[in-house]
C-alpha cells in the first residue's frame, strides 16, 4: 500500500525533473543566440515555468498549514485555560476532595470499561513500513503522530481482516492494558483520568481499581477468541471481589463498553465452550451496580451513516466548507475512502447499528420523539409534580412542544422531499426490487485496488438506490447496508443481531450473537444489582439524515455523502442535511434511556428478577466543556456524575443518591414506544 502510495506521487517528480532540464536548456539556448531580456522579464517568465510544477506542492503545504495552525492554536487555547480545565482543577472543586472531607471512603473495588476509540492500542508485529513502532502506540496517546509520519502503514496497521474480523497475515495489535491505556485519547484530552484521580482520593489504587482493555476494534465474542479479555475480565473481578474483602465490584463502562460488558454478563454464566462456565449466581454474588455512562444501549444513527458514506455531521460541515479537499484526487488525499475502507473491517461499528426496529427508532410517518423541539436556546421548561413524570426527586423537566413534527423514523432520506412528505406521497418502489433487478456485482478492474466495496457494485444500482424520493427505517436500512457493503454485514452480522425477541425461551438466544442486544437478551437473575443510566441531555444529537449522489462518479469514490445544502427554518431540526433530536452529541435520548426507564423497569421479560435501574440525567449548562460539561467523552469530567460514582463506590444505592433524575422527554418518549415487556 505504502508503494501505490508512492506511485500516485511519481508522475510529479518526473514532471518537475524533466521541467527543470527543459528550463536549463533554453537558457543555454537563448544565451547562444545573443537574446538579451530585461531582469523583470527574466522573473515573470521564471515565475510562469515554475507556477505549473509548484502548485500541487503549494496546495499539499497550504492544506498542511492549514491543519497545524489549528492544531496549535488549540494547544494554545488549552495552555491558556489550563487552571480552568477539569483535569486541573484546585483539589477542594474535585468532588472527591470535599467528599473524603465529609469521611467518605471507597469500600467496593471498581472495574472501569472503556469504550470504542477510547482504548489505546499498541503494535507487537508489523510489516517493513512500521519498523521501529515495536510496543509504540498507533491509537491513543502519543499514537496519532504516526498518521502524520506514515498514513499509509498506520492504516494498513489498523486495519483487521476483511473475511475474519481477526490479525491480517503478520500484523498484529493489542490493547495497552492497565490504567495508562485509556486516561487521555491524546494529550490534553482526558478520557478517564479526571475519574481516575477522583478515585484515588478517596482511596483507590491498583488493588481496588481495575480498567479492563480490550481491542474494540473486535466483535465481542473475537476478543475471546483472539485474547482471553473476557476470561480475564471474569478473573479479574473474582480477583479483585476475593482480595477485598468479599466486597462486591461496581463496574462503569463508557459508550460501546456499555453493550461489551452486557455481552459479559451472559459470557460469564453460560457454560463452556460458547461462555465462561461461572454459572448461574456468578453475577449476583460479584457485582453490586453497573454505572453505564453514556450508554448505547440501542445503537446510534451515526453508525449508519459511517457505514454508508463515512460521514458525521463534523465531516459533511468540513467537506461543505472546503469542496475536494477530503475528496481530492490531486493531493493524493481521499481520506474518506482510506477511512472507510478500515473502518468496515472493524465488526465493532456493526455493534452500534440501531437495535429495535421501527418498534424502537419509528416508522415512515412516526417516531417517540414525535413534538421534540429542536431550538435548543429557545426552550421552554414546564415544572411537573413527581407523580407527572414517575421520578423521585423535585427537578424541573423538560417538555417538548413544536408544530411540525419530524419524521425522525426515516434515518436516511434522499432527497429533502423523502424526509418530509407523507408516506403515501412516495414512491412504492423498496430496495428489494433493485435488488433482483441488479443483483449482479460488477468490478472494475481499471479501478485497481478495490478501495471500498463500492468499486464492486454495479454503477446503474448505485444511481438507482441514491434517486430522489427514497427513504429508509431502521428496519429497511440493514437491506440497504447488505447491498451497499456486503462482506462487512456479512461477517458482522455472524456476531450481532439488531432484533426484538418474541419468545426469550427459544435457545436461540443462548447464542453469542444476541447477547449485547438489550431486546433480545434476559438480565442475570441478580436481584441485588443496580443498573443506572447516565448520560448528559440537551445537547443536539444527530437522528438522521438527508443524502444525495456524489457529484462524482470516478472509480474508488464513495457515491453518496450527506447533503449540506439542505436546511430547515430558524429552529428547525435540520440543519446542514442533518436532523437532530436530544442527546449528548453521539447518543440520542432514546438509545441511553430506554431501557433503565421503560424496558428493565421493575419485573420484565428482559429483567426477570427485577434489578432495579435509574435514570440519571445531567443538564447541559454553560460553559459547554469543563466540569460541568456533558457531551458524550466531556462528562466523564463532570462532577456530578464524578459524584454520583464515589457515593456508589463508597456503599451507597441508587435510592440514597436520589433516585431516578430526569430533565428530557425520555418518559413521554417511553410510553410512546409499543412494546411487549
Amino acid at each position: 500500500m505504502a508503494s501505490n502510495f508512492l506511485r500516485l506521487r511519481k508522475p510529479y517528480y518526473v514532471e518537475s525533473t524533466i521541467n527543470c532540464s527543459s528550463s536549463s536548456d533554453q537558457k543555454l539556448v537563448n544565451l547562444s543566440f545573443g537574446i538579451n531580456e530585461t531582469r523583470d522579464q527574466t522573473k515573470k517568465r521564471q515565475a510562469k515555468e515554475h507556477h505549473g510544477r509548484r502548485s500541487c506542492l503549494d496546495s499539499c503545504c497550504w492544506v498542511t498549514g492549514y491543519l497545524c495552525t489549528t492544531w496549535w492554536l488549540l494547544l494554545f487555547l488549552y495552555h491558556c485555560c489550563l487552571p480552568f480545565t477539569v483535569g486541573h482543577e484546585m483539589p477542594e472543586l474535585m468532588p472527591a476532595a470535599r467528599l473524603k472531607r465529609e469521611g467518605l471512603k471507597g469500600i467496593h473495588p471498581v472495574v472501569l470499561v472503556p469504550g470504542i476509540v477510547t482504548g489505546g492500542l499498541e503494535l507487537w508485529e508489523g510489516k517493513p513500513c512500521a519498523d521501529g513502532l515495536f510496543r509504540k502506540r498507533l491509537w491513543g496517546g502519543g499514537g496519532f503522530t504516526q498518521l502524520l509520519k506514515r498514513p499509509l502503514c498506520w492504516l494498513e496497521h489498523l486495519s483487521l481482516h476483511n473475511e475474519t474480523g481477526l490479525d491480517p497475515p503478520g500484523i498484529r495489535v493489542r490493547p495497552v492494558p492497565g490504567l495508562f491505556g485509556a486516561d487521555y485519547s491524546a494529550p490534553g484530552y482526558f478520557v478517564w483520568d479526571v475519574l481516575v484521580k477522583n478515585l484515588a482520593k478517596i482511596g483507590y489504587e491498583g488493588k481496588n481499581l481495575h480498567m479492563a482493555a480490550y481491542d474494540w476494534r473486535l466483535s465481542f465474542q473475537n476478543t475471546e477468541v483472539r485474547d482471553r479479555a473476557l476470561s480475564k475480565l471474569k478473573s479479574k473481578i473474582e480477583l479483585m471481589y476475593r482480595a477485598n474483602g468479599n466486597k462486591k465490584v461496581v463496574v462503569v463502562p463508557h459508550s460501546m463498553g456499555v453493550a461489551y460488558f452486557l455481552h459479559f454478563l451472559k459470557w460469564v454464566e453460560t457454560p463452556p465452550p460458547m461462555g465462561g462456565g461461572g454459572g448461574q449466581g456468578w453475577c449476583a454474588e460479584h457485582i453490586k451496580a453497573i454505572v453505564n455512562i453514556g450508554p448505547s444501549f440501542l445503537g446510534v444513527p451515526k453508525a449508519v451513516s459511517n457505514i454508508l458514506s463515512a460521514e458525521g455531521k463534523d465531516v459533511a460541515y468540513f467537506r461543505a466548507m472546503a469542496p475536494g479537499v477530503l475528496d481530492s484526487g490531486t493531493l493524493g488525499l481521499r481520506a474518506l475512502e482510506h477511512v472507510m475502507r478500515v473502518s468496515r473491517t472493524w465488526d465493532s461499528v456493526v455493534s452500534l447499528m440501531p437495535k429495535g426496529g421501527e418498534t424502537i427508532w419509528g416508522n415512515m410517518d412516526w417516531s417517540p420523539e414525535d413534538e421534540h423541539v429542536c431550538d435548543f436556546s429557545k426552550k421552554r421548561y414546564f415544572r411537573l409534580s413527581p407523580s407527572d413524570n414517575n421520578v423521585n426527586n423535585s427537578d424541573a423537566k423538560q417538555v417538548f412542544r413544536v408544530k411540525d413534527p419530524v419524521k425522525y423514523g426515516r434515518i436516511i432520506s434522499f432527497g429533502k422531499a423523502a424526509s418530509v412528505l407523507h408516506s403515501s406521497q412516495l414512491p412504492t418502489a423498496v430496495l428489494k426490487e433493485i435488488l433482483h433487478m441488479n443483483a449482479s456485482r460488477n468490478f472494475n478492474s481499471s479501478c485497481g485496488e478495490a478501495w471500498t466495496e463500492y468499486d464492486e457494485m454495479n454503477r446503474e444500482s448505485i444511481r438507482k438506490i441514491g434517486a430522489v424520493d427514497k427513504a429508509y427505517t431502521a428496519t429497511t436500512l440493514f437491506d440497504l447496508l447488505r447491498f451497499v457493503a456486503p462482506k462487512m454485514m456479512n461477517r458482522a452480522e455472524a456476531h450481532f443481531s439488531h432484533g426484538i425477541a418474541d419468545n426469550l425461551e427459544d435457545p436461540k438466544y443462548n447464542h453469542y450473537k444476541y447477547w449485547s442486544n438489550p431486546l433480545e437478551m434476559k438480565l442475570p437473575d441478580a436481584p441485588n444489582m443496580e443498573i443506572y443510566c447516565s448520560y448528559g441531555v440537551g445537547i443536539p444529537t444527530e437522528r438522521s439524515y438527508v443524502y444525495k449522489l456524489s457529484p462524482s462518479n470516478k472509480c474508488k469514490h464513495i457515491p453518496y455523502q450527506i447533503d449540506t445544502s439542505v436546511d430547515g427554518e430558524d429552529g428547525s431540526c435540520l440543519k446542514s442535511g442533518v436532523y437532530f433530536a436530544d442527546g449528548d452529541e453521539s447518543v440520542p435520548v432514546l438509545s441511553a434511556g430506554f431501557m433503565c426507564a421503560k424496558g428493565w423497569k421493575g419485573r420484565t421479560r428482559f429483567n426477570p428478577s427485577g434489578i432495579n435501574t435509574y435514570v440519571r440525567e445531567y443538564q447541559s449548562k454553560p460553559p459547554t466543556s469543563g466540569i460541568k460539561s456533558t457531551t458524550h467523552v466531556d462528562i466523564m469530567g463532570n462532577i456530578a456524575l464524578i459524584e454520583d460514582i464515589l457515593r456508589v463506590a463508597a456503599g451507597a444505592t441508587g435510592e440514597e443518591i436520589g433516585g431516578d433524575k430526569i430533565y428530557s422527554d425520555m418518559l413521554r418518549m417511553s410510553e410512546r414506544i409499543n412494546l411487549r415487556l
